[in-house]
C-alpha cells in the first residue's frame, strides 16, 4: 500500500489509498474526480521506497473522488476591551470538502 503526502489550502495531509479525509474548500460537484499534484512524498510499504520532493515531485500524482460539500460547527468569536464597554461576538463556520483516495502514482 502506498503512503503519500499532499499540500491543498495551505496545509499538509498524509493519505492512504481509501482514506477519507477533510479538506479545505475545493471547486466541484459530489462524485466529481480531483487530482492532486502537489506531492511532497510517496512511499511504499512493501518496497520501504521513498521519494522526497524539492519541493513537489514532478510525475506524482493522487487522485480523489469528491464525497461531500459541507461546513463545520460553528465557532463563536469574542473581541472584548476591558473599561469601555466595547465588545462583539462573530460566528464563524469554514467549509470543508469530504475527498476519498483512490488512486497514489
Amino acid at each position: 500500500m502506498k503512503l503519500a503526502v499532499i499540500k491543498t489550502g495551505g496545509k499538509q495531509y498524509i493519505v492512504r489509498e481509501g482514506a477519507v479525509l477533510k479538506v479545505e474548500k475545493l471547486l466541484g460537484e459530489n462524485g466529481n474526480k480531483i487530482k492532486f499534484s502537489d506531492v511532497l512524498m510517496v512511499a511504499d510499504d512493501k518496497t520501504l521506497a521513498v521519494e522526497l520532493g524539492n519541493p513537489f515531485l514532478k510525475d506524482s500524482v493522487v487522485e480523489a473522488e469528491i464525497l461531500a460539500q459541507g461546513r463545520t460547527k460553528k465557532i463563536r468569536v469574542l473581541h472584548y476591551k476591558p473599561k469601555t464597554r466595547e465588545r462583539k461576538v462573530y460566528g464563524h463556520r469554514q467549509p470543508f470538502t469530504q475527498v476519498k483516495i483512490e488512486k497514489i502514482t
